[in-house]
């Protein structure tokens, strides 16, 4: 039933900004450090694009509630763009290989493989924002689970080109598993040359804090 709701939900939300920094693949030559905080984990990843097609890179994650952190590579790549008059389209291939470590503070727990692979589609104009991603996790007896997320963003004001973009933004999640939930989280997102911030709080009381830098 939660799962048939979450699906209604980024049905309609799909349905609905300048581009964005967060997107992942940047220009040739180009890097990106992602850090990303929500109720359920804490995220770094840094990648450079050689091209404008694909990006490679480190990530590293920690699950607070089950204790458990990721670290390895990730490799983005840009299947389709779709560039219309006031809008664009993308259609992203993700996937992760490297170690699990569980039971943080033990100090005989081993690390284990671990690897997630997703689907990332977005779409936007200068005045909405919508997006979908989904993730499906392995780390043999550490995690197995599948997670999806849906955003929808409107922009208050147009700026100019190097003013402080702003969009008042809403985000549903809902994982599989142990956990298995749904959330809603209202945050607000700023944009301002290569800097990009947001920040909100869940109906479950987890605070989103997340900060992209472009160079």
């Amino acid at each position: 039933m939660k799962l048939t709701v979450f699906t209604l939900c980024c049905v309609i939300l799909m349905g609905y900004a300048p581009q964005s920094l967060s997107r992942p693949v940047s220009y040739p030559g180009g890097w990106t450090i992602m850090q990303k905080n929500d109720k359920n984990a804490h995220s770094l990843h840094v990648h450079y694009s050689p091209t404008a097609k694909y990006s490679i890179g480190y990530r590293t994650e920690y699950w607070r509630e089950e204790g458990w952190q990721f670290h390895g590579a990730q490799l983005n790549y840009l299947v389709k763009r779709h560039n219309a008059p006031a809008s664009q389209a993308n259609f992203y291939l993700k996937g992760g290989l490297g170690t699990a470590h569980g039971d943080l503070g033990v100090p005989d727990s081993k690390p284990q493989p671990a690897a997630f692979a997703d689907i990332a589609l977005d779409w936007e104009t200068r005045r909405y924002f919508t997006s979908y991603e989904n993730r499906v996790y392995y780390a043999e007896d550490i995690a197995k689970f599948f997670r999806q997320k849906a955003r929808v963003g409107i922009a208050p004001y147009i700026g100019d080109y190097g003013d402080l973009h702003t969009w008042l933004m809403l985000q549903v999640d809902h994982i599989t598993g142990e956990r298995d939930n749904i959330s809603f989280t209202p945050f607000v997102r700023f944009f301002k040359n290569e800097y990009l911030a947001e920040v909100g709080i869940s109906d479950k009381g987890g605070i989103l804090f997340n900060l992209i830098i472009r160079f």
